[in-house]
């Protein structure tokens, strides 16, 4: 069961639309979604809200470190309340994903992203869940620093919304412990994929189809 949620960005108001607040923008999400309040606590050193779901005291956290020490407020709360590491999540921008994509996985590396860097360290462990929002990739390396501290266009801050609305909404399955369901329901997009045409009858505008 994930008992800790945690949301990953920059704190102030010149990085509040950057790809690189993704997380900051799901945990918001939730926060609303479950109608708790994330405030400033200077013990955990970011923003907390407490809540109880199914009977389980969960915690949200958007750590105000900035990203290159996220881990030091995910570690004080999770020892203090002696939280595991395979019952954390993570929110965080993912370069190897497109924008509207978003995907959940257990453990691994931190493929250079700053926060989960520091996750790992204070944790010792990259045994940990991790809710991936695509933010896209700028097409080369030395680009990848103003990618991520960037605005994104509408078109691809839209699609970040939606993805981010779809991950929120699977939140019963998370604190439930039902990953594979969360996974089900967080990777399947939005837009149905248009059915194929049926070969039995023409395509062109003239033979509309008329209940399939």
């Amino acid at each position: 069961m994930i008992k800790l949620l945690v949301g990953l960005g920059n704190p102030g108001h010149e990085y509040e639309a950057t790809r690189h607040n993704a997380g900051f923008w799901w945990i918001e999400a939730l926060a609303r979604e479950l109608r708790v309040d994330l405030i400033p606590d200077k013990s955990y050193q970011g923003r907390v809200a407490r809540t109880s779901l199914q009977g389980q005291t969960v915690w949200l956290l958007a750590p105000l470190t900035f990203m290159n020490l996220s881990g030091k407020s995910v570690a004080e709360l999770a020892r203090f309340f002696k939280i595991a590491p395979q019952e954390i999540l993570v929110a965080h921008d993912e370069l190897d994903l497109p924008a509207g994509q978003v995907r959940l996985k257990f453990g691994g590396g931190h493929a250079g992203q700053n926060g989960l860097r520091d996750i790992h360290a204070r944790l010792g462990t990259g045994d940990y869940w991790r809710l991936r929002i695509g933010i896209g990739h700028p097409g080369v390396k030395s680009e990848v620093s103003g990618w991520v501290l960037g605005k994104p266009a509408p078109e691809q801050r839209k699609a970040m919304e939606e993805a981010v609305a779809r991950a929120v909404q699977a939140w019963p399955l998370l604190t439930a412990g039902e990953m594979e369901k969360a996974m089900q329901a967080i990777h399947t997009t939005a837009t149905p994929r248009p059915k194929p045409p049926r070969k039995d009858r023409p395509t062109g505008s003239a033979a509309e189809p008329t209940g399939d």
